[in-house]
């Protein structure tokens, strides 16, 4: 198995307003997205062409939206990258960039402020 292009822990991940896990993980490796449990299980994954992530509007920093397979789900990141060595999650913005450029879609063109 490869290295993973993206690797997040301790990310909370809600469906709606349901929260699945408190503690999970997002990983994109070998071209999938995957959204586990802090146990390591499988919530969901799928192909990260398939996926679209983005920032919902109104919605603090350290948020970001993953559709996968027609569900969406709401994960909550860090609001700022963590110091090397530091434990906690990357932010929602290198999330966002990760799987734009996983995918093979340029994230310059799609900044916004």
């Amino acid at each position: 198995m490869a290295e993973p292009e993206f690797t997040a822990t301790g990310v909370r991940i809600g469906k709606r307003l349901r929260s699945l896990t408190r503690a999970g993980q997002v990983r994109i490796s070998d071209g999938r997205l995957e959204l586990l449990t802090s146990y390591g299980s499988e919530i969901d994954s799928a192909p990260v062409q398939a996926v679209r992530a983005s920032r919902p509007w109104f919605a603090p920093d350290d948020r970001a939206l993953a559709d996968l397979n027609g569900q969406r789900y709401l994960l909550t990141l860090g609001d700022h990258d963590p110091a090397p060595g530091e434990p906690g999650p990357p932010a929602a913005r290198r999330f966002i960039e990760a799987v734009r450029r996983a995918a093979g879609r340029d994230s310059r063109a799609d900044r916004a402020g």
